[in-house]
């Protein structure tokens, strides 16, 4: 506890980019559920961007908008 499923397309990292993105997503989520650093797991999920709305969008995101603690703002891409 506590585990991080980041969803995302169009983007690809390296594995040094993925260490990075792992190592400052823990530490926050360290800081803020006042853990340690063996307690954390994150996870990047790549879905192709033409599947975003069907896989992701509908059923994540305005399926289970009680969920959210920040809101998408797609206007801005």
């Amino acid at each position: 506890m506590p585990h991080v499923t980041i969803k995302y397309h169009s983007r690809d990292f390296t594995d040094e980019q993925k260490q990075q993105l792992a190592e400052a997503i823990s530490s926050v989520i360290e800081k803020h559920f006042t853990t340690y650093e063996g307690a954390v797991s994150v996870a990047l999920e790549s879905f192709p961007a033409a599947d975003w709305d069907e896989v992701v969008y509908a059923p994540e995101i305005t399926g289970r908008a009680d969920l959210l603690i920040k809101a998408p703002d797609y206007r801005r891409s």
